[in-house]
């Protein structure tokens, strides 16, 4: 197998399971130095295991890989900062950064809490802030660097119950797009993963959830038109390690859909269908022209049942 990233050093976030776990192994059998970093905590961030971490380690160091494990928690600035000088301090460069991490507090938002909100936004979009920030440092200084954060099509697109958790992935898309603008001329880039695939958050979600969710249309073809529900977790692993590589240069910004054997860029949010005039509109105008010049066609990602009485709603015909 070829090596692309020989004498690459690359952190990954949350990689002592799952989808980061994969990432990292692929990583090491492609000739990167690997830093996996995980705090071994369980889906809502509670408890804390080495384990993992230095499990990932130990096996791309027995496949003939070069790693190191760190625990340190991403959700703090101090973690953030100590896991990139652990890096710089243990191969004298930092390559590449890919920020995996996250935990889950799903409820819906009539129920959710201000703790589970924070925490969620902690480890997602704050930590993605908290190791991009002192990558990027150096990535500049030493003109070359990769950054490949996860997003998700609850951020993207929205999910039930996933208030929170839509909120940091759909900030983390918006990072991935600021931090290419940031870094691009430093020779940095910056890109976004957003992936179907089966990991223990995916296994804790209840079956009535994943029916509610599964029912919702949505902007891009769904994984299991093509894989399983949920296809193994190694599936998204090629795709961030070849933004990764040096090959990647020039791509810059942009986020990919990954799912199973299904990879899709996706669709730019850029203004679409338009409505103008010389002056302020009014509401009456707007009233008369919106359903039917902007919204016509367009579907309601969660619309209310026809029984439901509402004012507004045209009244069926008999």
């Amino acid at each position: 197998m070829a090596q692309p990233l020989a004498g690459r050093s690359i952190v990954i976030t949350g990689s002592g399971r799952g989808i980061g776990a994969e990432v990292a192994k692929l990583a090491g059998s492609l000739g990167a130095n690997v830093l996996v970093n995980d705090p071994g905590v369980n889906l809502d961030g509670s408890g804390g295991d080495a384990g993992p971490a230095q499990s990932v380690a130990n096996e791309i160091i027995a496949a003939g890989g070069t790693a190191a494990y760190n625990t340190d928690s991403i959700a703090t600035e101090e973690g953030g900062e100590n896991l990139i000088r652990q890096c710089l301090d243990t191969w004298g460069r930092v390559d590449g950064v890919v920020h995996v991490a996250g935990i889950l507090r799903d409820r819906m938002i009539f129920n959710m809490s201000e703790q589970e909100w924070d925490e969620v936004i902690a480890v997602h979009l704050t930590g993605y802030f908290n190791v991009a920030k002192p990558a990027s440092i150096i990535m500049r200084q030493q003109r070359f660097g990769r950054v490949v954060a996860f997003s998700s099509s609850s951020g993207l697109m929205g999910n039930a119950g996933q208030a929170n958790y839509g909120a940091a992935k759909a900030g983390i898309a918006g990072g991935v797009r600021c931090l290419a603008r940031d870094l691009g001329r430093y020779g940095v880039t910056s890109n976004g993963i957003a992936p179907t695939a089966g990991t223990r958050m995916t296994q804790s979600i209840p079956e009535a959830a994943q029916n509610l969710r599964a029912a919702a249309p949505t902007a891009v073809q769904r994984a299991e038109d093509v894989e399983p529900q949920y296809p193994a977790a190694s599936f998204v692993a090629p795709m961030v390690n070849y933004l990764l590589s040096d090959q990647a240069w020039n791509i810059n910004g942009k986020i990919f859909h990954v799912a199973g054997g299904q990879v899709s860029l996706a669709y730019e949010e850029v203004a679409d269908k338009t409505i103008a005039k010389a002056g302020m509109w009014t509401v009456d105008e707007l009233r008369a022209v919106v359903p039917t010049r902007l919204m016509d066609g367009v579907i309601n990602p969660a619309p209310p049942p026809p029984t439901l009485d509402l004012p507004g709603r045209p009244v069926a015909a008999p």
